[in-house]
């Protein structure tokens, strides 16, 4: 490999990406709106609920109840109605997802030991929001189930009684339940595809289109010194982002990596020449700037939000997408982020991630190479 044709082809998709302002764009404007829009619009947390109380017994202990849903950060009561029929046109016109309607003599059949019932009117319009709902209530009634079963035990001479089971729960890594602390790490994945792999996906297959390719051919250039000087100016932009989605996440979100940055950038490293490598493939296949750009949306940057464990679970996948994730490199990076972000663990656990990226590397540019010795270089 000569050092200075690689000096010349680096140069010259500098000066290119210099003078092409939607590549700059796309390169550092996109990925810092999608930390910011991502980071104050997406979350996955449930809370502040909007909930309406239908208090047919008006009584202080259905006014209990209906204090303790509002005192708890997942519930605000936005109305007390005065009748059921109301409900409708709440839940219809999206003011409210949850009601609770108290039915009379509430308080006078729990008096009495026998079983008051409450309605819970919940909508399952999004069926993940709802089962995340359904969760929280059944929660506060079983603790408020237990709160009148251990008061009235005690009101009958009983001695004081502590339930069988006290459970002290913990949370490692997370402590807040923070679905930020998740999400801005995760979106250092799809930034990296979509600087490293889409903006790649153009640069073979614009000298196809612009007619330079035959010219390339003729020159003495060899097909790993082409690789490497298209790939090397993006690298340097891809770890650039990086650097700023993580700057960005402290100062705004204060998200904080727990692990070691070094290892970070490694594995940031491995993930990015695996995207380079992917546009690189795209584009010298394809040959089109169009279907080069259309076939990375779907081959990279699809598969890299939706089956990465990003957003949506594996685990809940069907059998056949979950084998298909096997394939998708963020789903290893997002592994190794959450071990680096989160977890603070080290090499030892993150190793094999980081080999499953290494091979998918060797075998994208190798498919680089092969393919461009078959054109010719």
């Amino acid at each position: 490999m000569n050092p200075l044709r690689l000096k010349a082809i680096v140069r010259k998709e500098f000066y290119h990406l210099i003078r092409d302002y939607r590549s700059l764009y796309l390169a550092f404007a996109i990925p810092l709106l999608l930390i910011i829009l991502f980071g104050y619009a997406l979350s996955l947390d449930v809370d502040h609920i909007r909930t309406i109380v239908v208090d047919y017994d008006k009584t202080p202990l259905s006014r209990d109840f209906a204090d303790k849903l509002n005192a708890s950060p997942y519930f605000d009561i936005v109305a007390n109605l005065d009748s059921s029929q109301q409900i409708a046109n709440y839940l219809d016109h999206d003011e409210a997802s949850v009601a609770v309607v108290i039915p009379p003599e509430f308080t006078k059949n729990i008096g009495v030991d026998r079983e008051a019932q409450m309605q819970i009117i919940i909508d399952g319009s999004d069926p993940i929001f709802a089962g995340a709902v359904r969760g929280y209530l059944t929660a506060i009634t079983e603790s408020y189930n237990s709160k009148l079963l251990i008061s009235f035990l005690n009101r009958q001479g009983q001695k004081t009684i502590r339930p069988p089971v006290d459970g002290r729960i913990r949370i490692w890594f997370n402590e807040d339940l923070e679905s930020r602390n998740f999400i801005l790490p995760g979106m250092i994945a799809i930034i990296i595809m979509i600087v490293g792999a889409m903006l790649t996906s153009l640069v073979i297959a614009r000298e196809y289109e612009g007619g330079t390719m035959e010219t390339i051919k003729s020159l003495p250039i060899h097909a790993g010194e082409l690789l490497l000087g298209k790939a090397i100016p993006y690298f340097f932009i891809g770890l650039a982002d990086v650097l700023i989605a993580m700057l960005l996440g402290q100062v705004l979100f204060g998200v904080v990596m727990k692990g070691n940055f070094w290892l970070m950038i490694f594995a940031t490293s491995l993930y990015l020449v695996c995207a380079l490598a992917l546009g690189l493939l795209i584009s010298t296949v394809t040959k089109s700037q169009l279907m080069a750009n259309q076939a990375a949306v779907m081959l990279t940057y699809l598969p890299s939000l939706l089956l990465s464990n990003f957003v949506f679970p594996i685990l809940n996948m069907p059998t056949v997408l979950q084998w298909i994730t096997y394939l998708v490199p963020a789903r290893y990076y997002i592994d190794i982020l959450v071990g680096v972000y989160l977890r603070n663990t080290g090499m030892s656990y993150l190793g094999p991630d980081m080999a499953v990226l290494s091979g998918m590397c060797l075998i994208l540019i190798a498919l680089n190479y092969l393919m461009l010795k078959k054109e010719g270089l």
